[in-house]
């Protein structure tokens, strides 16, 4: 079925709230969490072990959840990973060991990885009827989420303890999933315009050479994401340390890059249109190579800012075109395999800098963010006669 145009509108829309509620609940848990580790007693690294639990368990469930898709059909894996994801955020703040924390976590992950693949998968089917580069637009609904929820976070963080906050993020959560999950629901997944079966949602198992493209996006991604999780993890830091800025000034480093992101996804698709997505990669990846050169090296904290927000509008688009190409390809199992890769490069950057850093220095760390950007571009022109 490829779908009337007011139903493609009706699930453009509820996908957008999905995506967007993902970013509001991971960020209100991410801000709370200076306040859970008080309540826990952990120590700063019993508190980061307990934390890789999140990453662990999305990892281990991302394949299983493409294969899951391919079986039930992304729109109601979606709606499912999203009730599981806003019962689970309610469960860190009733611990009270890093053991115990560390093990809720890895239920949190495995919902929050399982949603990601799910939705992205729906996404692409909708982006391959609409034939249009839409999925940037879904990643920016993503990142506005997360600005809200951390934003709403910081507000109540001194009025609401965060076992009220992160079960108010659980009653939230149900409730859009009731509201936005009967669109997904009730409407079929589409197939893609010259698609002619009704089993949109058809497992494909990827050949050989098939694979090895959504390895090679799937690698775009992980690049795209080891520059995310090392401005996240070490931006303040750099500012803070290596340039003697004051603490506020230093916390703005990731929120100008994270601003940079959001814009530059929701102009994503209108860059998309007029360069296409090969350009887009090697453009984007050129971009945020030169402004993490700058980011890091520069000897002013104004030049340092401005290095932050060119590489957070290079590598903005990176990452969902990345996954759409890879969806097209394998459907959800390619999203799964791309997402896969990408979670490992966010695992990989905070560590990776910190060894770094200790062998040489924090910028010239900072700096594989920049060959890590190149390496994407390079690997989007060198493959792209193959991806087309």
């Amino acid at each position: 079925m490829r779908g009337s145009r007011s139903d493609l509108s009706r699930l453009r829309i509820a996908l957008t709230v999905f995506f967007a509620l993902d970013g509001f609940i991971f960020a209100g848990w991410v801000v709370r969490i200076p306040a859970i580790k008080e309540q826990t007693g952990a120590s700063a690294s019993a508190l980061g072990l307990a934390l890789l639990g999140v990453s662990a368990g999305a990892v281990i469930t991302m394949m299983l959840t493409g294969r899951l898709c391919g079986r039930y059909g992304t729109h109601r894996v979606t709606v499912a990973c999203a009730v599981l994801l806003s019962l689970s955020v309610a469960l860190p703040p009733l611990t009270h060991s890093a053991v115990a924390l560390g093990t809720v976590l890895l239920l949190f992950g495995a919902a929050y990885g399982s949603l990601n693949v799910a939705f992205n998968s729906a996404a692409v089917d909708l982006v391959t009827a609409l034939r249009r580069p839409i999925m940037p637009s879904f990643h920016a609904a993503f990142s506005l989420g997360g600005m809200i929820g951390a934003g709403l976070g910081g507000l109540v963080a001194g009025s609401l303890s965060p076992v009220r906050h992160l079960l108010g993020l659980t009653v939230i959560g149900l409730l859009v999933t009731a509201v936005a999950g009967r669109t997904l629901l009730r409407i079929q997944p589409p197939s893609a315009p010259e698609d002619t079966t009704d089993q949109p949602s058809a497992p494909r198992r990827p050949k050989p050479r098939t694979r090895g493209l959504v390895i090679t996006f799937g690698l775009i991604a992980l690049c795209t994401a080891y520059g995310e999780g090392a401005l996240a993890d070490w931006s303040a830091l750099h500012l803070e340390h290596d340039l003697d800025a004051a603490p506020g000034v230093a916390a703005v480093g990731y929120s100008c890059f994270a601003l940079a992101m959001t814009i530059g996804r929701l102009t994503g698709t209108k860059l998309l249109e007029r360069l296409g997505q090969t350009r887009t990669l090697v453009g984007g990846g050129t971009t945020a190579a030169l402004g993490m050169l700058l980011g890091a090296l520069a000897p002013s904290v104004w030049l340092v800012l401005l290095g932050f927000m060119i590489t957070g509008l290079g590598l903005a688009n990176l990452f969902p075109v990345a996954v759409e190409r890879a969806g097209r390809l394998a459907g959800p199992d390619g999203v799964a395999i791309a997402s896969t890769l990408g979670y490992g490069g966010m695992l990989l950057g905070p560590p990776a800098i910190g060894f770094m850093a200790d062998w040489f220095s924090l910028p010239a760390a900072l700096t594989s963010v920049a060959v890590l950007a190149a390496t994407a571009a390079a690997i989007a022109l060198l493959t792209r006669r193959a991806a087309g």
